[in-house]
Order: structure tokens, then C-alpha cells, then sequence
């Protein structure tokens, strides 16, 4: 007969997330794990089957509760005209309410991303965040922009796609020039008026 999980898997979960945001997967080790989990080494490997199961886990957490939400704005119907600019907003406010020692500074998947070259799973996670991020931006442009060409759009949404990464990357080591490059995209959309 198998063990009866004694465990909230949510919270143990969320927890291991956090240090992976932190320290990314390779420099978050087993030790760091169990104290912020509160779970043994072998409780971890029989719920998640491995370190990686567990990072998987906080991955597609990070995405469900924190991603996912974050796109809403741009994503759920009606659209407001200014839903890109209200995502920027969103994000300028997260960044700049984050304790300076929150685990959560930058970007789980940005922050992941330099290891993504050695794993062709991991690489395929952050591609779909940026072509969902891209997708999402670029809707919410077609939405404001009706009189844009498809090739302003395209334009436009690959260089906001690309000031929001830079800015999520940036977070991590200076939250006030995150901030800056996130005003930058805002000043952007109101000078294509």
C-alpha cells in the first residue's frame, strides 16, 4: 500500500517556485528545497519523481498564477483600447511593489532561459511563454491600432514583446530601470497615436 500525501502539494509547490526563482534550477539545491518546502528529500522524489518533476511543477504554476493572469488584459473580451498600456501599468506596479529581497524579482521563465540552451524542454517552456506574451501584445495592438498595417503591427508587437523580456531581465539586478524601459514602452504607445 503507497503513503497517503500528508501535504498541501500547492504550497509545497509555490514554495519550491520561489526558489527556483530565485536561484535557478541548477544552483537550487535539494537541501535548499526541503527547508523551504518543509518536506524530506525522499517525500519530494516520491510526490514529483525528481528535482526536475518539481521544477515542472513550479514552471507550470509560475504560468497558471502568475503569467496567465498577468496576460488576462490583453487576452480576455471586451479589450479595452488601452489594454497594452494597462499591462504595462500592471507590470511597472509589480516590479516597483516587490520587496527588494522578494525571491521574486525579474522572471521565473527569463530568469530560467540561460540554461534553456542545454534543455531542449525547458527552451520549449520559455518559447511558448514568449510566443504567447508576443500573441497576446500583438491582439491587444490589432485591438487599438485599427488602422495600422499588418506590418506596423508586427513591428510594434515584437519590440514591446521585446522591451517587456528586457525589462523582466532587468528587474532582477535594478527595479528602477525596469520601471524606466516599462515607461519607455508606454511613451512609445503614446507617441504612435
Amino acid at each position: 500500500m503507497g503513503r497517503t500525501q500528508t501535504f498541501d502539494s500547492t504550497q509545497v509547490v509555490r514554495a519550491a517556485r520561489d526558489v527556483f526563482w530565485d536561484k535557478g534550477f541548477d544552483a537550487a539545491s535539494l537541501p535548499d528545497l526541503e527547508a523551504a518546502t518543509g518536506l524530506g528529500r525522499s517525500s519530494l522524489y516520491h510526490a514529483f519523481g525528481s528535482k526536475r518533476g518539481l521544477f515542472d511543477a513550479a514552471v507550470q504554476d509560475y504560468l497558471d498564477t502568475i503569467i496567465r493572469p498577468r496576460l488576462a488584459v490583453l487576452t480576455e473580451a471586451p479589450l479595452s483600447t488601452d489594454a497594452v498600456g494597462e499591462y504595462f501599468g500592471g507590470l511597472i506596479q509589480a516590479i516597483e511593489t516587490l520587496h527588494e529581497d522578494s525571491p521574486q524579482r525579474g522572471c521565473l521563465l527569463v530568469n530560467s532561459a540561460i540554461f534553456a540552451s542545454h534543455d531542449e524542454a525547458l527552451r520549449g517552456v520559455i518559447e511558448n511563454y514568449r510566443a504567447e506574451l508576443h500573441d497576446a501584445i500583438g491582439q491587444a495592438l490589432r485591438s487599438r491600432f485599427t488602422d495600422a498595417s499588418s506590418e506596423t503591427i508586427v513591428q510594434r508587437t515584437r519590440l514591446l514583446t521585446s522591451l517587456t523580456v528586457s525589462a523582466l531581465l532587468i528587474a532582477r539586478i535594478n527595479r528602477a530601470e525596469a520601471v524606466a524601459v516599462l515607461h519607455s514602452a508606454l511613451d512609445l504607445l503614446a507617441d504612435w497615436e
